[in-house]
């Protein structure tokens, strides 16, 4: 059964013309980094964006990720900004600090500068899990990034 709504429905839109976004990429785990990045492209040029429209900065690994989204967004150059990085969980708590801590500050960056910033990242307990979501069976998360940062863009754009 639909929900009844009364007053302003506000929801954005996948079309991507128009809007620019920035993408940061951690070097570590390039292999799959680089399948989110051309899935992340792939899905804003399908949806009607242009490559031209995409700045993409690359960091040393995922904990840096939160600095070169800081400073894209200090630029107030674009609509939207992903974040694209592997952390695979090793013998070590390593991997649930740096995935924690990621993601706390991302989600932080984006209510801070009221700019969309989505989550690419594979947080994987093993190399089968970051093939899977780095583009085979359990689809690419570079993808789900950029499509979520399309519609944000164009939500954020409508509430405007």
């Amino acid at each position: 059964m639909a929900s009844k709504v009364a007053g302003t429905v506000f929801e954005g839109s996948l079309d991507a013309k128009g809007l620019k976004f920035g993408i940061v990429c951690a070097r570590f785990n390039d292999f799959f980094v680089s399948k989110l990045l051309d899935g992340a492209m792939d899905a804003i040029v399908r949806h009607g964006g242009d490559a031209a429209d995409v700045a993409v900065a690359y960091v040393p690994g995922s904990y840096e990720i939160p600095f070169a989204i800081k400073r894209m967004l200090l630029t107030k150059k674009y609509d939207a900004v992903l974040a694209l990085g592997v952390v695979i969980q090793g013998a070590t708590s390593h991997a649930g600090y740096i995935n924690s801590e990621v993601s706390k500050c991302i989600a932080q960056l984006g209510l801070e500068f009221g700019v969309p910033v989505t989550y690419g990242m594979i947080t994987a307990e093993n190399l089968e899990q970051a093939i899977e979501r780095s583009g085979t069976k359990a689809g690419n998360k570079g993808v789900d990034a950029a499509m979520a940062a399309i519609e944000m863009a164009n939500l954020n754009r409508e509430i405007r």
